[in-house]
């Protein structure tokens, strides 16, 4: 049994996922930072933990797993406590348990669970798609010489040192503003009165097109029968996504992409990242949405999730 699965799978929706008589992987929401140091981008993520005080079994990991295994519920624990007895006697032995995607838990010399979580995966469905990135310093003095060597050219002072040293460009600057200031009213002026006599021309063309219309008489002997389409129309809160994209040319070709397979795939907008997101289609219910994505991730698209969201 792919225990570790299972808890990833959770983790994307749930802030506590319990393993029955082991412990919790619990996550906390963290927001995007920003390294000054080294210029370095982190988006925002779910940061994972560890309590090994949380054992009961609260029913989540065991009836998603009897879900997907089609098992029964009392099946389904027993092979949790099968699992959980094996976790431990390794725990014992002084072994390191490392859970892919999650973290690496060890028994430390006081006898207590220590917890190094896994920075591979970000499970926070809103953060889909971003990743961490170095950007570069900007130098704003990089163009300083091919500014001065404009200036010899332009009679405008652009670099301090040349305004101090040549106050009186100063006056030309505002002269020359004026010039083009009363140029630009000017300008305006004329543009405004050719356009209202466009206008005036098109309001009388309108009126004398609205008479010829009235006095058209127009007789239809055979006229086409009506057709009726009924359009299904998506809805619900529960989206089964197939993915989010920066760039929206790639979100429409994988919306054609899914439509040529047979998908009732749609886009739902812009997350509040930017990012275009494309689902394969929406339910009323979540217990309808979660064995739609079984299947999707089963035949088709094992990276598909699952979004909550009410759209506007």
């Amino acid at each position: 049994m792919q225990l570790e699965a299972y808890i990833s799978d959770l983790l994307y929706r749930y802030e506590c996922v319990i393993v029955p008589e082991f412990g919790a992987f619990l996550t906390q929401c963290a927001s995007a930072k920003i390294n000054k140091n080294t210029n370095t981008f982190y988006p925002p993520k779910k940061v994972l933990s560890f309590n090994e005080q949380l054992k009961h079994n609260d029913g989540l990991l065991v009836n998603y797993i009897a879900d997907v295994e089609k098992i029964p519920y009392e099946e389904a624990v027993k092979k949790i406590v099968k699992r959980t007895k094996s976790l431990n006697s390794y725990l014992l032995q002084g072994e390191t348990l490392s859970f892919k995607n999650i973290g690496d838990i060890v028994l430390n010399k006081d006898g207590k669970l220590t917890f190094e979580p896994s920075y591979n995966l970000n499970y926070l469905t809103d953060a889909f798609g971003l990743s961490q990135f170095v950007s570069p310093n900007i130098n704003r003095e990089a163009y300083k010489k091919e500014v001065e060597t404009i200036e010899k050219v332009i009679p405008l002072t652009i670099t301090p040192e040349r305004r101090k040293a040549r106050p009186y460009l100063r006056y030309a600057a505002v002269a020359f503003l004026a010039l083009t200031l009363g140029g630009y009213i000017a300008s305006n002026y004329y543009i405004g009165e050719i356009e209202q006599h466009n206008q005036l021309a098109q309001e009388e063309a309108n009126t004398q097109l609205d008479n010829k219309i009235q006095e058209a008489t127009f007789i239809i002997d055979n006229p086409l029968p009506t057709i009726t389409l009924t359009v299904a129309k998506q809805s619900g809160n529960y989206h089964i996504v197939a993915g989010a994209f920066r760039i929206e040319e790639n979100s429409t070709k994988k919306l054609n992409q899914l439509q040529a397979l047979g998908y009732s795939a749609r886009k739902i907008g812009k997350n509040k990242y930017g990012l275009h997101q494309v689902v394969y289609s929406s339910y009323e219910t979540r217990a309808e949405a979660k064995r739609f994505l079984y299947k999707i991730r089963r035949e088709h698209n094992s990276d598909a999730w699952l979004l909550a969201q009410k759209l506007n």
